[in-house]
């Protein structure tokens, strides 16, 4: 037991040379989220990954939370041309205009949401009948990058006006706050935090 890093299994798809991976692992995913500005932070980070590695955003992560006024999609949701040019030249950020565009329309239909169902968390975890789907599996190549459910999911939110949700990334965002579980069974989280 001289490193307790090594001494336990983790998810294969863990870096384990990246400390921000490693506790994004152990405290965040697959964790049930039902705070609203979370599940604002994720859509909006899952969003600026697309094409991009997880690394990529998790490294960038206090810029986008500095940037984006702390995720309160309330503020964001209020962004106008001049703060799109100021987001273009941050450099702590992604600097994608459809992504910036999109994470200020994603805000405001964010908020029609809240408003129809009383919070984005009922609506989403509505999908699941506000219980998480726990899976078993034990290699990465067995979970799917997409779902049915994450195909619909997807198809509601563009329906709704949002963009850079496809069911990719949906999918992600599943995984991210736990919605669906997909820590693998020898990973030491499924013993520790996750009913089986």
């Amino acid at each position: 037991m001289t490193n307790q890093k090594k001494a336990v299994n983790r998810c294969g798809w863990v870096d384990l040379n990246n400390p921000l991976y490693v506790a994004y692992h152990d405290e965040e995913w697959g964790v049930p989220v039902h705070d609203e500005r979370k599940h604002f932070e994720m859509l909006v980070l899952e969003g600026a990954q697309a094409g991009l590695s997880w690394a990529t955003i998790l490294n960038r992560r206090e810029g986008y939370r500095k940037a984006f006024d702390n995720f309160g999609p309330e503020k964001v949701a209020e962004y106008e041309e001049d703060k799109v040019q100021a987001l273009l030249q941050n450099t702590g950020i992604i600097r994608n205009r459809l992504k910036i565009r999109s994470a200020i329309k994603n805000a405001r239909v964010f908020l029609a949401i809240q408003k129809e169902f009383g919070s984005f968390d009922h609506y989403l975890w509505g999908f699941v009948n506000h219980q998480p789907i726990i899976n078993h599996f034990k290699t990465l190549e067995e979970i799917p990058a997409q779902t049915e459910l994450s195909q619909k999911i997807s198809r509601d939110l563009k329906k709704r006006g949002m963009s850079f949700v496809g069911p990719t990334i949906i999918y992600a965002h599943m995984q991210a706050i736990g919605l669906v579980n997909d820590h693998l069974v020898d990973c030491f989280l499924r013993q520790a935090k996750i009913p089986t």
